[in-house]
């Protein structure tokens, strides 16, 4: 009795010992698939030496869930895109350098579905989805290689490690350069900088409120680039964090620009009473402005740099 009591424990560690083996192995075989997978819905656009500021380390770069498993791709120019598109990029990303797109067909059927545009905007590239019709869809994610896999998308170093949520590129206004301060001061006299940021390529964006909320670029010589009025009502504005947005307005900031990086919010009143939004967030290194009505709801986004 006792010889078998031991045969049957050791046939149970056996078997304990087997399943552990097999999840290890599935788990492993899952990862690998995830990376495929992933591969498979993206497209390879460049590499990470396109980013200004990136360092020395190269690696490719993709624009993720650009098309579906088993779509077809095909190269398209510049000139063959609609108008829609065209007009598109040049109101949304003024002096953009085009480098490639495609034309996205289900494999059964040859409709064509999308179309995904990669372009170089402040020497950062950009992806975009458009629909069949030209419409845009979203601001495609940009994932280096090495990061492929999970939904992180990044890396301390990399250079999309801004996903941290850490706020790298704020600049305290305190600390931004005399020569900017001068220019501000006499240039634009009757704004108030609320906020400040420092690009990888060390250029600087100032956020300030003169009845209207502006942006204001500079090289990373201290040298105006150029000046962008935001999206929003005239009103009085307060910050808010992320976690006061309407839910509306998140979605849509998670749906068009994956894995953003929210910066800065406004809450816009007039006479006590809600008017609007004004959201910043950076979008593969790209600063954006959106602007959403009281109810959540998208009304007008700017492309600050």
């Amino acid at each position: 009795m006792k010889k078998n009591t031991q045969i049957k424990s050791a046939l149970l560690l056996l078997s304990v010992a087997l399943m552990s083996l097999g999840s290890c192995k599935k788990d492993t075989i899952s990862l690998d698939n995830e990376l495929e997978f992933a591969k498979l819905e993206a497209i390879t656009i460049s590499s990470t030496s396109a980013i200004s500021g990136s360092g020395n380390t190269s690696d490719s770069l993709y624009a993720m869930e650009a098309c579906k498993k088993g779509n077809k791709k095909t190269t398209v120019e510049l000139s063959g895109l609609s108008a829609a598109i065209t007009t598109y990029l040049g109101a949304n990303y003024s002096g953009f350098t085009f480098q490639k797109a495609y034309q996205v067909a289900n494999q059964t059927t040859s409709a064509v579905e999308s179309f995904v545009v990669v372009i170089q905007f402040n020497a950062k590239p950009v992806a975009l989805k458009f629909d069949a019709a030209g419409a845009f869809v979203k601001v495609l994610e940009l994932r280096e290689g090495r990061n492929m896999k999970g939904r992180g998308g990044w890396h301390a170093g990399g250079c999309f490690d801004n996903r941290d949520g850490k706020q790298r590129d704020t600049l305290a206004i305190s600390a931004i350069p005399a020569l900017i301060k001068t220019y501000m001061a006499a240039t634009y006299s009757a704004d108030t900088i609320v906020h400040a940021f420092v690009n990888k390529d060390q250029s600087i964006v100032l956020i300030s409120k003169n009845v209207n909320y502006f942006a204001t670029a500079f090289s990373s010589a201290n040298i105006f680039i150029k000046r962008t009025q935001l999206p929003a009502v005239p009103a009085k504005g307060r910050s808010i964090e992320a976690s006061a947005l309407p839910a509306v307005s998140t979605a849509y900031l998670t749906t068009t620009y994956p894995n953003f990086v929210f910066k800065k919010a406004f809450e816009l009143k007039v006479n006590g009473v809600i008017k609007g939004y004004l959201v910043l967030f950076d979008a593969n290194l790209t600063k954006y402005a959106i602007h959403f009505d009281a109810n959540g709801q998208f009304v007008k986004a700017v492309t600050i740099r």
